[in-house]
């Protein structure tokens, strides 16, 4: 595509050279730069990528796209200076794939928690609805049926148009996706268009890269801020900041609610180990999820289904039907199937609360729940306590353990956890570095009946040591644990 096509959607400050070159893709790292690459020098949270300018010329690199000139400007090179290059390199990566998010209903997925959930049971029910739809969550992408395992919750921009290009392409009509505060607030989103926009809930997260909660909120507010008056916003009305997400929006606001009057509704009619029973705008419906969260989950899932005109007798229907994410409230029972092992992915207090409720409002009073839980390393150091807290008040027992160390100690992360520990509660407490041991020491200490929730990891297969990520499955240790 020439240049001077792919500019069209920007504003450029400044451009020096020809706009009338063929570009043969575009890069943001230098290392990927070859002959007719157009680079974007992105200042990153680590490096900046003006840095690297030099190093993409010397490879090939045809254009430049940056928020400062270099000093050496090369006669047969193009420059392009910009207010904000992740803003630009949205818009023109949507115009280098085609626009591809206008070609399908592009659903994004926003909140502390729930994204992953809501994200796969809207795949799962479109799919099951007849339609071909896309994906791109946490756990994999999928274009069709084809599964592209995902590095990050919300992939750059390039990326991004790349997937959906390849969606359009393969017939899809739907793409869901998770939208992650830090692609907000770096602008991973930017060119795409939305036709319905979903605000699950927001709680204390992400403080080592946002480092204010009100800077948190603004992020994830960005997302509705931008969305245009053809798009719908759905908020959750339980949570106090669902209000305050589509203040400024131009989009058509809908709503969804467990405890207030909304535009969509839902009833928990019974929740047990079985599953969900739950009324939906006046309609019953059986799922095999569990716990008030989820019921959250389904029912956005089924707003943005009618937001998106689909039979609502067909939907529940379908609904009904559908798993839970790998990883999301998944359990194992043991070799008595007396014995249940759960592994969640919460990873926050507000996650690790609402499981923890969840699972004390289906025990039986005698059945005790023992918690396996840790808290990752390099990241908000505030939750480690509270996350340590939590696990106490709600758990017969509390193993303290790693959980994704990264560079730090994992002794020294178990210490900031212990200082959340009541005094009163200190002996229902053991900190085991070791993961797997710390698993094997709650099968071994759970009784017939009683419930162990193995939490913060949920569908990752690694364990993050030092830069080195090391196999590590918590649901096939359990597993294994439980069958002895």
């Amino acid at each position: 595509m020439k240049l001077k096509d792919l500019i069209k959607q920007i504003d450029p400050l400044k451009v020096v050279g020809s706009v009338d070159v063929d570009i043969s893709d575009l890069v943001f790292d230098s290392r990927k730069v070859r002959t007719g690459s157009l680079f974007f020098a992105i200042k990153g949270t680590q490096v900046d990528g003006h840095q690297y300018i030099a190093k993409a010329i010397d490879k090939g690199a045809i254009a430049i796209v940056c928020e400062t000139l270099p000093q050496d400007i090369l006669p047969n090179k193009s420059y392009l200076q910009v207010a904000l290059v992740n803003e630009a390199m949205g818009q023109m990566a949507s115009q280098f794939y085609g626009a591809p998010s206008t070609q399908l209903n592009l659903v994004g997925v926003t909140g502390t928690n729930g994204k992953t959930t809501t994200v796969t049971l809207l795949h799962d029910l479109f799919s099951g609805l007849g339609y071909k739809c896309g994906l791109l969550s946490t756990i994999q992408n999928k274009v069709g049926n084809a599964i592209i395992e995902s590095q990050l919750t919300t992939p750059d921009v390039i990326t991004i148009n790349a997937l959906l290009r390849e969606m359009v392409d393969a017939g899809c009509d739907y793409a869901f996706m998770e939208v992650s505060s830090h692609a907000v607030d770096q602008r991973r989103i930017a060119g795409l268009v939305f036709k319905v926009a979903v605000f699950t809930n927001m709680s204390h997260d992400h403080l080592d890269y946002h480092k204010t909660f009100d800077a948190y909120i603004k992020a994830k507010k960005r997302f509705f801020d931008d969305l245009p008056k053809s798009a719908d916003a759905l908020i959750n009305l339980d949570d106090k900041r669902g209000r305050v997400m589509v203040q400024n929006t131009k989009a058509k606001v809908q709503t969804y609610s467990m405890q207030r009057m909304a535009d969509y509704r839902v009833r928990v009619l019974d929740n047990s180990l079985m599953g969900l029973h739950l009324m939906v705008d006046q309609q019953e419906v059986f799922t095999q999820f569990i716990g008030d969260f989820n019921a959250y989950n389904l029912l956005a899932a089924y707003a943005v289904a009618s937001i998106l005109e689909q039979d609502s007798s067909e939907v529940l229907q379908v609904m009904s039907q559908l798993r839970a994410a790998e990883g999301r409230f998944d359990y194992v029972k043991a070799k008595d199937q007396k014995t249940v092992g759960i592994v969640d992915y919460s990873h926050t207090p507000d996650a690790l609360e609402k499981v923890l409720k969840t699972i004390n409002a289906i025990r039986k009073q005698q059945e005790k729940i023992i918690t396996v839980v840790g808290a990752g390393g390099d990241r908000d150091k505030a939750k480690r306590p509270k996350m340590a807290a939590i696990a106490c008040n709600y758990s017969s027992e509390v193993i303290l353990t790693s959980d994704n160390p990264r560079t730090e100690a994992p002794e020294a992360i178990i210490r900031d956890m212990e200082q959340g520990i009541p005094l009163e509660k200190q002996h229902r407490v053991l900190s085991i570095t070791d993961r797997r041991q710390a698993i094997k020491t709650a099968c071994r200490l759970a009784k017939p009946g009683d419930i162990i929730l193995v939490a913060g990891k949920g569908h990752e297969k690694y364990q993050e040591i030092n830069g080195v990520k090391y196999p590590f499955d918590d649901k096939a240790i359990l597993k294994e644990e439980l069958a002895n």
